[in-house]
């Protein structure tokens, strides 16, 4: 018999769904069967799949060693490898705020980099004794919004479950505001505006299309905008994210004829030649917390607002007002 007992950062979970991540070689059906026939009990008594965990619940299996293995998950431990470089804006016991740069991808991709933000995270945490894997039985640090790898800017993660579920819960409710800088080619006209537009995801071709009109499979999408200064064909826009879809501001810009400059995917490359920008000019600047509802842990941060640390600083912008070294 093996007992497991559930840590703080396990509680509030579907008993099914933590014994699957804790241990990989279960599955929700797996653990259902088990549950039916008492090979896993909580708290000494038969239990069931969807029961809500508490902290210092205990399970106890009897089951293979083999069942039981958490070998599957070690390449969670890539992470060790990497350096623990990243560029801290804000930080708390709850949460880490961090300036993701440009070229750096947020999550491991196709090409199974570990050096990835994420990574970055763990092993600034780990090395701070704030995460240690071996004493968790299912949580790992995680990031609650991602950006492009060429799109530079604020990366929120959470360093605790509560925060974590929590932070999911308020941006999926839009009750945080992320507001971006971007160059453009042209100038959009009005100066200001809210841009409504439809838009579907071609997960094949890695892009996605902006139709004006209701299109099969797309999700309506709206896209804040100010502009700030103009210099000759370009553009210094402020654009508030007012629905979070793929590649949005990207795609919605080129959509209206002023495609961010430097964008190889949705822009001109003609105009990024002409004018030198090699990346997208494009950054998550701006995060305010404006909690409608409760938030629980996190209720100290509302209304408090973060930016990058130097907003003039951010190459696009040096670039855009010819400003050199």
């Amino acid at each position: 018999m093996t007992e497991l007992t559930v840590t703080k950062n396990d509680a509030g979970q579907r008993a099914d769904r933590f014994l699957s991540k804790a241990f990989p070689n279960l599955s929700p059906t797996l653990v259902c069967k088990l549950m039916r026939k008492k090979r896993i009990k909580l708290n000494g008594a038969k239990t069931e799949p969807n029961v809500k965990l508490c902290e210092g619940d205990v399970f106890r299996f009897y089951l293979s060693d083999e069942l039981l293995s958490k070998a599957p998950a070690e390449r969670a431990n890539d992470f060790r490898t990497v350096p623990p470089d990243i560029s801290v804006i804000y930080e708390d016991e709850n949460i880490l705020l961090v300036d993701k740069p440009v070229g750096m991808v947020v999550h491991e991709d196709n090409d199974n980099t570990s050096d990835t933000l994420i990574n970055r995270i763990l092993c600034y945490l780990w090395k701070k004794g704030e995460y240690v894997p071996e004493e968790e039985n299912s949580f790992v640090p995680a990031l609650c919004n991602r950006i492009d790898r060429n799109t530079c800017g604020i990366v929120i993660a959470a360093k605790n479950a509560e925060s974590l579920r929590i932070l999911n819960a308020k941006i999926h409710d839009r009750e945080l505001v992320k507001l971006y800088l971007c160059v453009l080619s042209g100038t959009p006209e009005p100066r200001s505006a809210t841009l409504t537009a439809y838009l579907k995801k071609l997960s094949e071709e890695n892009r996605v299309v902006v139709s004006d009109n209701p299109i099969p499979d797309g999700l309506t999408i709206k896209t804040k905008y100010r502009v700030i200064e103009t210099a000759g064909e370009q553009t210094l826009a402020e654009v508030d994210l007012l629905t979070g879809r793929t590649h949005q501001i990207r795609a919605h810009f080129a959509h209206i004829g002023h495609p961010l400059l430097g964008d190889g995917k949705y822009g001109s490359n003609r105009l990024n030649k002409q004018f030198g920008y090699k990346y997208q000019a494009l950054c998550s600047y701006k995060l305010i917390f404006r909690f409608t509802t409760d938030a629980g842990c996190l209720e100290y941060l509302n209304n408090r607002e973060f930016t990058v640390k130097d907003p003039d600083s951010i190459w696009f912008v040096r670039k855009f007002r010819g400003e050199t070294g």
